[in-house]
This record gives C-alpha cells, sequence and structure tokens, in this order.
C-alpha cells in the first residue's frame, strides 16, 4: 500500500523587486546583488542587471565628441532626413494648394507686417520648377550626412535655421526699396523668394570651416561652390543674394560652435549662437527703419 510523502519545510518566501514591491523574483542583478523582477532586468555580458546599474553605467560612460565638440549619435543622420521629409511634404502642398506659395514666400514689401515669411521661405520651392527642390535636397542629404554628426544634431538644426533667416535677412538688405510712386526700386523689394538655397549654402559655409579647422582638402567644396556661384549669371532668378547670406552665417555659426568646442568654454555656445539671431533682427529693424516707403499708404484709391 502506498503512503504519501509529507511536505518538507516551506522555503523562504521570495524577495521583492525594489521597484515593485508588488513582484517577488528569484532574480538578482549581477551588478548589485539586489532582486530584480522581469520587468526591471537587463540584458548584460554576463546575467542580469538591474536598470538602476545599467542607468548609472551609461553615466558615468564619458560622452562621445566630434572634433567640432559634436555628441556623436549612432545612426542616420535623423535631422537631415527629417528636414528633407518636411520639404518634400511642403512641396506636395503646394503643388495641391497653389496659394500656399504666395502665402509663404518672402517679399519685403510685406516682411515687415508678416514676419513668418522670413521663416517659411526656406521650406518651399518652386511648384513649377521640380528640379528646384530636387537639387536643393540632394546638397542637403550630400551635407547634412556628414555635417550633422560633426556638429551634433541640436547645433545642426540651428545651423539650419540660422541660415535659412540669414539668407532671407540678406534679400531684404540688397533689394532697393523704392523712394517715390515713380520709382519701383530694383524689382526686388515687390519680389517673392522662395527656397532652401539660403540654408543649404550656409551648409556649404559650415563644410568649409569644418574642413578647414580638421585639416582636410578643401577642392571639392570650392568647386561645388564655384558651380554655384556662375548658375545665378545664367538663370538670374535665382536669389543670389540669399546664396551669399545663407552662406556668410553658416560659416560665422560653425566658427563659434568650433571656436567653443572646448569642455570650458561650451556652455558659451548657445549663448553665442542666439547673439547672432539677435543680430540678424537687429539687421531686419534697420533695413525697414531705413526703407521710407509712407508715401505707399498716401496714394489716393480708387
Amino acid at each position: 500500500m502506498t503512503q504519501p510523502v509529507p511536505d518538507g519545510p516551506a522555503g523562504p518566501p521570495a524577495p521583492s523587486c525594489p521597484r515593485h514591491p508588488e513582484r517577488p523574483t528569484r532574480m538578482s542583478c549581477q551588478r548589485c546583488g539586489r532582486p530584480t523582477c522581469p520587468a526591471c532586468a537587463r540584458e548584460a555580458p554576463v546575467g542580469i542587471q538591474c536598470v538602476d546599474c545599467v542607468g548609472a553605467a551609461a553615466r558615468a560612460t564619458p560622452t562621445t565628441r566630434s572634433a567640432l565638440g559634436g555628441v556623436l549619435t549612432p545612426g542616420p543622420p535623423v535631422l537631415s532626413y527629417s528636414l528633407i521629409g518636411v520639404c518634400v511634404v511642403v512641396y506636395l502642398a503646394q503643388l495641391a494648394v497653389p496659394r500656399l506659395t504666395e502665402l509663404g514666400a518672402f517679399v519685403p514689401f510685406v516682411g515687415l507686417e508678416q514676419p513668418w515669411r522670413f521663416v517659411t521661405a526656406s521650406f518651399l520651392h518652386s511648384p513649377g520648377q521640380p528640379m528646384h527642390i530636387i537639387f536643393n535636397m540632394l546638397a542637403l542629404w550630400q551635407v547634412g550626412q556628414w555635417l550633422e554628426p560633426m556638429l551634433g544634431r541640436a547645433r545642426f538644426g540651428a545651423l539650419y535655421l540660422l541660415s535659412g533667416f540669414g539668407g532671407t535677412v540678406a534679400y531684404l538688405l540688397f533689394a532697393r526699396p523704392p523712394s517715390s510712386v515713380l520709382d519701383l526700386g530694383d524689382g526686388a523689394w515687390f519680389s517673392g523668394m522662395i527656397g532652401a538655397s539660403g540654408a543649404v549654402f550656409g551648409l556649404f559655409g559650415a563644410a568649409l570651416v569644418s574642413l578647414r579647422r580638421l585639416d582636410q582638402p578643401l577642392g571639392g567644396m570650392l568647386v561645388l561652390l564655384g558651380i554655384n556661384a556662375v548658375i545665378p549669371v545664367f538663370a538670374p532668378a535665382i536669389a543670389w543674394q540669399a546664396h551669399l547670406g545663407g552662406f556668410v552665417v553658416g560659416a560665422l555659426v560653425t566658427l563659434i560652435v568650433a571656436g567653443l568646442a572646448a569642455p570650458g568654454r561650451r556652455r558659451w555656445q548657445w549663448p553665442a549662437l542666439a547673439a547672432v539671431a539677435v543680430i540678424l533682427l537687429a539687421l531686419v529693424a534697420v533695413a525697414y527703419s531705413l526703407a521710407d516707403t509712407s508715401f505707399v499708404d498716401n496714394l489716393p484709391t480708387s
């Protein structure tokens, strides 16, 4: 006759996870030895570690930076691809809603009353000329995938936006406003300007400064700049003023970032970039203050 075997003494209860006391667990962190539940466990080269130890190790690991002070992040240049995606989406919206181009283009005559045009113009392209957006996005892709990791995503974004803004400001500065009802200026005061060329030329200027600082050959970039400098001669409709302004601002931004890349000076990078934005805004204010077009408001209406 078979007799049941009595149970032995019960073992100690399983300890609880420090983060989740309601979860008993038999697993423990290989680093600190504390119990850890499956939700807090992270795979390690040997065994598992708790999420707290993994976070502490990440904070203790020194940040890898480029020669220009940018934080090196693995993976594709996400911001460059995102900017390309935004421009393409906006271009498709322009094709669907033609009035969008008119509402977002920068025109010096209305820039003071509609300041958003200083920014929106850099994300618009000519709907009737697909090569306009193709060339700009190709240049952004080529330069961005090298420059974005060098500067870091945040500084690359600041470079792009400031260069685009600088190109628009330069277009305003070079536009001669009319001085009387019989004078239409040079025409640019009433002409719209669109395109990411100012921002792209800012990337060209940044790449040139970066290559020079890294003692890399400049031949390829100089040839690219030379080609783009000649194009406006054969295509007068191109806003060379935006190219020039974007290039100067892009080079200046990169000189600032590179000059303040040392650990003890890095905290001054963003205040210095903010100063660039303030200078551009001051130039806008001066340009409009010197443009006396009050006679336009006094013209008789029919």
